[in-house]
């Protein structure tokens, strides 16, 4: 199981080399506040000075620390390979292959290192420094220093230096699968550690926190940690663990951390003889690179999880971007025959992405033709914007100066003419939408079916040029077809047609039958020049030949009488007339003949109009599936092929954006990278390590 750790190391290697972070590998972060002895704690584990030092916050950025044992002879390999004479050394991840044996040089490069991304100004950055220190004075770890907590800005700090390096350090140990080091001072209360406090937040059970009591000689004369290092006033699950740290005049006079250890080896004895064997820095080594192996063992199977899915998502990204381009074109001809195919298939409801927010090609032109345009029309009124004033005006204007015996044709085919016309808008507005969902349908098949395209924008811009210029081109003859759809209604008004027939000989057989009863009823004393004068009464006060209306129309046509108002002057009997004067309107009612010459004539207009209608709902369909939809899809190939497959257009059609190339290299490093990692894992397996 000791092998798990140089495991881990290697995958941080293979990450490291796309600066990637997406996988949370197991490690330990070490928390605690600033002068608590992190620093001391971390140089005791790695046995060198190697961090900076000073007043104030030192560590401004995390460092990742990953110590590797070496045993004498892997040294001496790795030696003649590299050069390296010494038993210890040193290696950056931004320094690339560059070594170092002068653990001095190493804290300056840290300190410059900080400087350069952070600044001069005690700011701080979450972007990490990785460092390797190669030893066979160390165990396998992993671990995080990460800045200390503070309260108050100090110096040119920003103000909210607090929240930044709060926020900095949940970041790090909000992940699963890291073991957080919470380091107090033994001369400070438990009960107050800042360290303990942040822990708890992200793992309330304490199942991944070990606590690291530092400072244990600088405690005040007649007390001991002796409770807390039981556990009896904070109880941690994997522990507390006690150390002495080296003190300022130590490190001034270059005490070596070897002779520090075993300083601290005889204090415990001294001091604490009965948990000396369970504290000082060499005990917490060796628990940390137990819990670490434990740790690294449980995320195993999870970790091989993570990598699995991310290689699948991308390889699919690295597909989506597609391989550069050798054979431009077959390139060009396959985008385009690929575009044109999707486009197709969109309207034809057979495309491979489906939408599923929204109606979309095919699905929403049938929703137009048969939901709205069809709504719109069954909600035109046959006698919309016709009053029964201009009914009788038209009448009387089709007989001239004599008055009439029967109503005349013509005032029917002038006033049905004019509601036909009114069919004209929505057919129109219904080929506009039909336009338009196929010029949306460019912008579904460029953002769902042909990711490709997103490669060549100048491809993808010329494409849509060339959909769009056909789309316009067919526009005028759409809409010339079906204006003359109702011009063609408007032409001829056939009145011999079956369905209008059979509409006029039921309302002729409902008068003549009316005309009859109402004879039928009359006294036989009664002259037949008496009944016809009584006639009009009748109709009048009885209105037995509305019956072949429907309900209620009586109601509307009296009501329609009522609000147009007076009609124009007539000379009365009895009343001289001055010709020369304007006629002064008077109020009257329509008399029954005009009354039932009018219903007549909207009953026909009626008729009439819902033929037309029902002509129209069924052919405004069939000319735009045939001028515009059908004609687009059968030609759309051609279009783009003649316009756009030319040896001249190669080279610029076919030129990828700025980014792409950068994004497949980018995408292709890290598919390298986890499936190499899935290698790392796969061996481990075959070795039993896990």
């Amino acid at each position: 199981m000791e092998a798990l750790i140089p495991v881990i190391n290697k995958l941080q290697d293979v990450f490291n080399t796309v600066g990637a972070d997406i996988i949370q590998l197991p490690q330990i972060a070490v928390v605690g506040t600033q002068s608590s002895g992190k620093s001391s704690v971390l140089e005791s584990l790695v046995g060198r000075d190697l961090l900076p030092r000073g007043t104030g916050i030192v560590t401004r950025r995390p460092l990742i620390l990953q110590l590797v044992h070496v045993d004498p002879e892997d040294r001496r390999k790795t030696s003649d390979e590299n050069g390296v004479d010494g038993e210890e050394w040193g290696k950056f991840l931004h320094t690339k292959n560059k070594i170092y044996t002068d653990f001095d040089e190493i804290r300056q490069e840290i300190e410059a290192e900080t400087e350069r991304v952070s600044g001069n100004n005690k700011g701080i950055s979450d972007e990490p420094i990785h460092l390797k220190i190669f030893s066979p004075h160390v165990v396998n770890l992993t671990l995080v220093d990460l800045p200390g907590i503070t309260k108050v800005p100090v110096g040119d700090q920003p103000k909210d230096i607090e929240i930044q390096i709060r926020e900095l350090i949940l970041k790090y140990i909000s992940n699963p699968n890291c073991i957080i080091l919470a380091v107090t001072a033994a001369n400070t209360d438990m009960a107050t550690s800042e360290a303990l406090k942040v822990a708890r937040e992200v793992d309330p059970d304490g199942r991944r926190t070990l606590a690291v009591v530092t400072k244990l000689d600088l405690m005040d004369a007649g007390t001991d940690a002796m409770d807390v290092l039981m556990g009896r006033v904070i109880p941690v699950k994997l522990g507390l663990i006690g150390v002495v740290n080296r003190s300022q005049l130590d490190i001034n006079t270059k005490k070596s951390v070897a002779d520090s250890i075993r300083d601290e080896h005889a204090f415990l004895q001294k001091k604490y003889p009965s948990l000396a064997n369970r504290n000082g820095t060499k005990y917490l080594a060796k628990t940390l690179n137990r819990l670490l192996m434990h740790h690294i063992r449980d995320c195993l199977p999870e970790l091989k999880t993570r990598i699995n899915v991310l290689a699948a998502q991308y390889q699919s990204l690295l597909s989506s971007y597609g391989e550069p381009v050798e054979d431009k074109s077959a390139t060009l001809l396959q985008l385009i025959t690929k575009f044109a195919a999707e486009y197709c298939n969109t309207i034809e409801g057979t495309a491979k992405y489906i939408e599923t927010a929204e109606l979309c090609g095919g699905a929403r032109i049938c929703y137009i033709f048969h939901e709205t345009f069809g709504r719109t029309l069954e909600s035109v009124d046959p006698l919309g914007g016709l009053t029964t004033i201009d009914v009788l005006t038209a009448i009387r204007n089709a007989t001239g100066p004599r008055p009439a015996l029967f109503v005349p044709e013509v005032s029917f085919e002038l006033l049905v003419k004019r509601q036909v016309k009114r069919l004209e808008e929505p057919s129109l507005r219904c080929v506009e939408l039909v336009h338009e969902e196929m010029q949306r349908i460019i912008q579904h098949c460029s953002n769902y079916s042909t990711q490709e395209l997103l490669r060549f924008p100048k491809l993808h811009d010329a494409i849509v040029e060339v959909v769009t210029s056909l789309l316009r081109k067919r526009l005028p003859v759409t809409n010339e077809m079906v204006h003359n759809l109702v011009a063609i209604e408007l032409a001829y008004i056939n009145t011999k047609h079956p369905d209008f027939a059979d509409a006029c000989g039921l309302m002729n057989n409902n008068i003549e039958e009316q005309r009859r009863n109402r004879m039928r009823e009359l006294p036989s004393a009664v002259p037949r020049d008496k009944a016809a004068g009584s006639q009009g009464d009748q109709e009048a006060g009885t209105g037995n030949w509305r019956g072949m209306l429907k309900k209620g129309e009586e109601a509307q046509a009296d009501d329609k009488s009522k609000q147009q108002g007076p009609l124009p002057a007539s000379p009365q009997k009895g009343h001289a007339v001055n010709l020369l004067d304007v006629p002064v309107p008077v109020a009257r009612k329509l008399s029954a003949r005009e009354q039932r010459d009018c219903e007549v004539i909207e009953r026909l207009i009626k008729s009439y109009f819902l033929i037309v209608r029902k002509n129209i709902q069924d052919s405004v369909p069939k000319a735009v599936m045939h001028f515009l939809v059908n004609h687009v899809k059968d030609s759309l190939q051609s279009e783009l092929v003649g316009q756009l497959y030319k040896p001249a257009l190669l080279d610029d059609l076919l030129t990828e954006s700025e980014d792409m190339a950068q994004r497949r290299n980018e995408a292709a490093d890290m598919l390298k990278a986890l499936q190499k990692a899935s290698q790392v894992i796969a061996e481990i397996r075959e070795t039993h390590l896990w």
